[in-house]
Order: structure tokens, then C-alpha cells, then sequence
């Protein structure tokens, strides 16, 4: 109880400090200097009588025994008054015995003189009144033991023992069950993980008794899996096909020296190929029984268009086929081993889909198939998903993450605008439309570390990358703050442009040594995030800083005209710059040079969010139109995948109230996060976030899991993958932050 009080007294300190209470911390500190309950510390309790016994105070001990009378004893039950005496008699015993081992025979006289109505009528204390007269007290029977080291000691220990025992039972405020409840949130934390390393084990166990010399994992890459132990020529026509399909593609070689060149590649490709290759085929025909039956028409014209395929980009036909042939003979029993396993596997991961009946393909069954494949994508056709995606490409789909938890951070009061993670996934730093900015850590418990209050508006923030614990804060008034969040001080501030004081965006160089600044004027409303912004897109500048001289190194020239830029995105080594602008056009920086690359027409209106994709050969946008789309940065302007998305993705975002009242506000953080390997995205919606599955085939973007747990509408997401199990951030309007952990489903 002692160290929890004396922690609590620190937060107070803190606490009182922080909202500039001097004089109540001035008074507390010396109330806590002259403290007689020592903090409830039995050890300094106890030294403070034994300080007493040495001075020969016989009055400050007797006041200092009736205090804690007065303060704990007497509180307790009456069984406990005889301990309490007896603890008091062997006290007095121990100051008496003290003065006679000193040799200050004046202290022992006084002792009973001024005792001596009070013990006189004591049992106890009758024969301990000739005590004074005796030469050597030592010597007699009946004084020799209370002159033992042996005794002191044990009164000593049984004292402190009595005390330790009172404070534990007393009756604690809430306040000193904070560190209960972190002992209490720590062990939690411990068993979570434990329990998560024991689902990883089960997990590797269950795999490893299933899989024999020639089972082949439950999800292989995309170019192994629609293979069947393809031979030599068959992977020399794969590896045509590829040749072909990459040289027909005309491509500007511009950007490579910018694009990372030893870039490692992703386990599995984001994008899967849409023309189905002859082991494609092959699959289809000798498995018919894996989701629906397949048109028997179908099945007969397999063999044609396998042939055609092969004559038409392989160098030698006939061993092909030969090889396909025997792949052919040997896939059916394989097949039946791949369907058992995803069985099982189903049954451990997700819920089982809906059983067909096993029937080999009849040529007026394959209808029903046919009409699946029309219906719309949402949550309640995944099970139609995962059949129709186990026909294409011979295994079943299954659902890429598992939720392992979600928690709620609090603490903010107002909607959201910002919800970024540092580049180590320690620490998350939020900013709401008040202006307040909490910056706090959710491993291994989720704790505030700092709370930046801001007498001017702020309207945007991102970490530094090196190092990261430094955080820019972007202002409504013209300024950025680089702020140090372990030391809670502000180590400079910018001015940037009276004329342009707001502050959109901020995004720092990977190395560290500079950040993009992007400053717009005030707009026509003067309201900053209540209503959409107006038609005629304000005028702003793009500026670089240097963060170790703390100067503006130039203005970036926008063309055709000066314009407010929403969002700013690096590539890995800050070699490109990406930015949306309000006029609805993708900007296209060399950093190296220090110039516009390309620009081109993107969106219908603003754009709110722009990220370069996991290859970066691709940069994805959101806009005012409410298109998620994707573009080539080697061919100027011509988009690779559109993608509509509803109004609940993209904003303005809209909060109903009482008797009609709306809060609308304008996308100002990020709108959308890729996972680690570039393969799945994550997005806003109205109770919480969703994720997507990227594909190369209409639609684009196909739904895979909703995160959900919010009662309002989710403004910006963010997504880390820094730590083992991803980590994504979901902000709403109601100033309510859910971080959901995903466990990636991996072979």
C-alpha cells in the first residue's frame, strides 16, 4: 500500500502541475512533508519511534502512540484492544530498558515519575517501579530477558507485522487501485498472448499431421496454384506467356531510376491473372465436384481451347500435350486429397458454406452457376464468393485474416480528423476537430502519453520517420510545430504564409531530413470542416522544409494555376511525390529534381487520398466523385481499375442528431491503408471499417471482412503491419477509435 500511495501522490503532483494549481501543490507538499502516517510506510513508521527511543523523547513518543491510536487503532474491533495494550506496554518497556543501557539513569527516574499514575495500577508494571534502584537490572531474573538483543528484535518485527496486517485491511480509496488494475490489464495482456502462440502452435500442428511428401500447402502462390505438377515445357510456356503479355505492354522507362530496383516481391501477387492457362483448364475438367456442376459443353470444349492456347504460344506443341496428358491422368486423386483438406480446413477457420450435392456435370446444371455470378458483392454473398472463386481456380477461397480482438480508446470528446500510427507501431497520435491531440501507445496495455492542447486550431499532424518519436503539427494560423512527444516540449515552431495559413497536409521524407508542407488560404465560408468546400478550388502552395536548419528550401510549382493540396504521399526511399489536389488532378513530384513529372485529371472534383501501391508502379486515389481508382505512373493518365464506391467510403461524412440536426464533415485524414503486402485495403464506412481484396477483374475491389464496433460514421483508417499481428486503426465522428488486431491466414 505504501508504494501505491506514493505513486498516487506523484500523479496528483502531476496532475495539479498540469492544470497550474501551484498553490495547492505548494500546500500539499508540505502537508506531505509533516505527513505522520508516513505515507503508510510501516518501515518509516517504525524508524520514527525507534528516533524517539534514541533522543530520550518521551513526549513526542507518547503523542506519536496516541495519534496512531486515534488515527487507526481505534477503528479496529475490540478483539484486537489487548493487542494494541500489549504492543503499547512493551514500547514503554523498550524506551525504559534504552535509557538504562545508556547509563541516562535521569531519563529512567522520569519515565516513572511522570508514568506513575498511569501504570501504577498496572499488573504489569507493578514490579517495574524498583527498576531504578536495582545496581545491575541486567543481572536479575526477572529484568534479564527484556535486555536481549533477542527481545527487542522481536517486538520490532511483531510491530511491524501489526501495521503491515492494519494498512492491508483498510478500507482504499479507488484511487490507489490503479496499480491493481495494471497488474490486472498485464496479466490479461500476458494470457492474450499466450493464448495467441498457443493458436499459432495448434494452428502448425494441425498442418504438419495433414501434410504428406506430396500435399501441397492450403493456399499456394497464384502461379502454383494453377499448376498440377507442370513439367519442364510447361513451365517454359508459363514463362512465354509472361515473356509475351510484359512485351506487349509498351512502358516508359522514365521513372526507373527512381523505382526501387531490388524491391522484394510480394509472397503473393496483389493482382491475379484473368485468362485462365492451360493447367487452369486442366483443373476445371478434372474437378468438377469442388463448388457447383459445370456445363458438360463446357467440359467438351476444354481440350480445343487447350490445344489452341498451346499452338499459339509454344514453341512445340506435341510435347505439351503429352504433357498435359499424363498431368491429366495423375490430377484426379490429387484433387480429391486438396478437397478433404480445405474441408477440414473450413471447419477450423470459418463457418462451413452451404453443401452442394456431389454430382459429376450434366448439361443443364450449370445455369444456377451462371446466375450467382451476377449477383452483387456484400457480406452475405461471401459463401457464393468462395464457391465461384474455388471453380476458377481449383481451391476454395477462404478468408484472408482472422480478428483476434478489437479495443476502444476513448479519451477523445469530438469527431475525429487525423488517426496515424509512427513508423515503429508503438505509438498513435490522433487529433479531433477540437484541436486536442492525444498521443498514446496500445502495447502492452493502451495508455495516453501525451495530451497536446492547442490555443489555435489544428488541422493536420504526421510522424517524423527519424526519429520517430517527433511529430509535425499542422495549424489553421500558418504554422507547424515539431513536437517531442517523450519529452512533452515543442523543439520548434514555423511560420509558413500569412496568406496561406491553413495547414492540409504534412508528410515527411523517409530519411528524415525533410518534410512536404502543403498551405492553402482561408476559404470563401470561413468553416473549416462543417460543410463541403466551395466549387472554386482556394489557392495554395507546396512547400519543402529542412527539418535540421528549420528552413523553407523551395516552392513547388503548381501547375496550371496555384492550388490547395488535400494529401501528400511519398515513395519508400522519398525519391517521388504524389499529391491530390481540389481541382481534382494527381500531381507527380521528382524529388530529385525538384519538378513536376506528370500530372493528369483524376477525380470529378477534390481529391481527398492518394497512395502509391506495395510495387509503387501504381498510385491509388479517392475522390469528391466517389471513385477508388488506379493509375499508371508510367503512362500518364490511363487508370488500370475504377472502383465506385458508396457515399459512407469516400464523404462528406454525415452524423444524424435530435430534432433533425446534421454534422457533416469533409474527409481531412486518410481514407483508405494497405496491409503489408499490398494485397488487401481498408476503407471507411458507416459502422465501422471494411476490407477489400484487390483484383484485375471487374469489380475491382471485392469485400472480404467488415471490421465493425462503431455507432457512428468511421472518417480515417490507418493500417500497421510493424508488428507481428496487423493492426488497424478505425476513427468515427463520435470521437470513438477502435484498434482491431488481424492475424493474416498464411500458408
Amino acid at each position: 500500500m505504501g508504494s501505491a500511495v506514493e505513486r498516487t501522490d506523484e500523479h496528483v503532483r502531476e496532475y495539479l502541475i498540469y492544470r497550474g494549481f501551484t498553490n495547492t501543490l505548494k500546500h500539499l507538499d508540505s502537508e506531505i512533508k509533516a505527513d505522520k502516517e508516513k505515507g503508510f510506510r510501516v518501515d518509516k513508521i517504525i524508524d520514527q519511534l525507534q528516533q524517539f527511543v534514541q533522543s530520550f523523547d518521551l513526549f513526542g513518543m507518547k503523542e506519536y502512540w496516541l495519534y496512531l491510536d486515534r488515527r487507526l487503532f481505534c477503528r479496529l474491533e475490540d478483539v484486537y484492544r489487548s493487542t494494541v495494550n500489549k504492543l503499547r506496554t512493551s514500547l514503554y518497556r523498550y524506551y525504559v530498558i534504552n535509557t538504562i543501557q545508556k547509563g541516562n539513569l535521569e531519563k529512567t527516574q522520569e519515565f516513572f515519575q511522570k508514568q506513575a499514575v498511569e501504570l501504577q495500577g498496572q499488573v504489569e508494571w507493578r514490579d517495574w517501579f524498583i527498576l531504578p534502584f536495582i545496581p545491575t537490572p541486567e543481572q536479575n531474573p526477572t529484568f534479564s530477558p527484556y535486555f536481549s538483543r533477542q527481545w527487542a528484535d522481536t517486538f520490532l518485527v511483531s510491530l511491524h507485522n501489526f501495521l503491515s496486517v492494519l494498512f492491508q485491511c483498510m478500507p482504499q480509496p479507488v484511487l490507489l487501485s490503479f496499480d491493481a488494475e495494471v497488474q490486472k490489464m498485464t496479466s490479461l495482456t500476458e494470457e492474450n498472448e499466450q493464448l495467441r502462440q498457443l493458436l499459432f502452435a495448434l494452428q502448425t500442428e494441425s498442418r504438419d499431421q495433414r501434410d504428406g511428401d506430396e500435399m501441397v500447402h492450403h493456399k499456394l502462390p497464384a502461379y502454383v496454384q494453377n499448376m498440377d505438377r507442370l513439367g519442364d515445357t510447361e513451365l517454359d510456356l508459363v514463362s512465354n506467356q509472361r515473356t509475351v503479355s510484359t512485351a506487349s505492354t509498351p512502358s516508359r522507362n522514365f521513372f526507373s531510376t527512381f523505382l526501387p530496383q531490388g524491391r522484394r516481391t510480394p509472397g503473393k501477387p496483389p493482382l491475379v491473372s484473368t485468362g485462365p492457362s492451360p493447367s487452369q483448364v486442366a483443373v476445371k475438367w478434372k474437378d468438377p465436384q469442388t463448388c457447383q456442376p459445370a456445363k458438360s459443353k463446357e467440359a467438351k470444349e476444354v481440350k480445343p481451347v487447350s490445344s489452341q492456347i498451346s499452338s499459339s504460344e509454344a514453341p512445340s506443341s506435341q510435347s505439351q500435350q503429352s504433357t498435359n496428358q499424363s498431368t491429366n491422368q495423375t490430377s484426379h486423386p490429387r484433387h480429391k486429397r486438396i478437397q478433404d483438406h480445405e474441408k477440414e480446413r473450413k471447419e477450423l477457420f470459418s463457418k462451413p458454406p452451404q453443401q452442394t450435392p456431389e454430382k459429376k456435370g450434366e448439361a443443364g446444371e450449370g445455369e444456377p452457376q451462371s446466375e450467382m455470378s451476377s449477383e452483387p458483392l456484400d457480406s452475405s454473398s461471401l459463401n457464393s464468393r468462395s464457391c465461384r472463386g474455388g471453380a476458377e481456380g481449383g481451391l476454395s477461397a477462404e478468408q484472408p485474416f482472422i480478428k483476434l480482438s478489437q479495443e476502444e480508446y476513448g479519451e477523445h470528446h469530438s469527431s475525429i480528423m487525423h488517426c496515424r500510427v509512427d513508423c515503429s507501431g508503438r505509438r498513435v497520435a490522433s487529433l479531433d476537430v477540437d484541436g486536442v491531440i492525444k498521443v498514446w501507445s496500445f502495447n502492452p496495455i493502451m495508455q495516453t502519453k501525451a495530451t497536446i492542447m492547442s490555443k489555435s486550431p489544428l488541422l493536420s499532424l504526421e510522424w517524423a520517420t527519424k526519429p520517430d518519436r517527433l511529430l509535425l503539427l499542422g495549424s489553421g494560423v500558418g504554422t507547424v510545430r515539431l513536437y517531442d512527444t517523450d519529452t512533452k516540449k515543442n523543439l520548434y515552431e514555423m511560420n509558413i504564409d500569412e496568406t496561406h495559413p491553413r495547414i492540409l497536409s504534412l508528410a515527411c521524407s523517409p530519411s528524415g531530413s525533410s518534410f512536404v508542407c502543403s498551405a492553402a488560404a482561408v476559404s470563401r465560408s470561413g468553416n473549416v470542416d462543417s460543410v463541403p468546400r466551395q466549387p472554386i478550388p482556394v489557392s495554395g502552395q507546396l512547400l519543402l522544409w529542412d527539418t535540421k536548419t528549420v528552413k523553407q528550401q523551395l516552392q513547388f510549382s503548381l501547375e496550371p494555376e496555384p492550388v490547395a493540396i488535400n494529401c501528400t504521399a511519398f515513395n519508400h526511399n522519398g525519391n517521388l511525390l504524389v499529391t491530390g489536389a481540389a481541382d481534382g488532378v494527381i500531381r507527380l513530384f521528382d524529388m530529385q529534381r525538384y519538378e513536376s513529372a506528370m500530372s493528369w485529371r483524376a477525380h470529378d472534383g477534390e481529391v481527398y487520398s492518394v497512395e502509391f501501391s506495395y510495387d509503387e508502379n501504381t498510385v491509388f486515389s479517392i475522390g469528391e466523385d466517389g471513385k477508388f481508382i488506379q493509375w499508371n505512373i508510367h503512362r500518364c493518365g490511363v487508370r488500370q481499375s475504377e472502383q465506385l464506391l458508396p457515399q459512407e467510403a469516400t464523404g462528406p461524412f454525415v452524423l444524424s442528431g435530435y430534432s433533425g440536426y446534421k454534422q457533416v464533415q469533409v474527409p481531412r485524414g486518410r481514407l483508405f491503408a494497405f496491409d503489408s503486402e499490398g494485397q488487401h485495403v481498408l476503407t471507411c464506412s458507416s459502422s465501422g471499417g471494411l476490407i477489400y481484396r484487390l483484383t484485375n477483374r471487374e469489380p475491382s475491389l471485392e469485400s472480404v471482412m467488415s471490421l465493425g464496433g462503431h455507432k457512428a460514421p468511421v472518417v480515417t483508417v490507418d493500417w500497421c503491419s510493424a508488428v507481428d499481428c496487423g493492426t488497424c486503426l478505425t476513427a468515427s465522428m463520435d470521437g470513438k477509435i477502435k484498434l482491431s488486431t488481424l492475424l493474416a491466414q498464411k500458408s
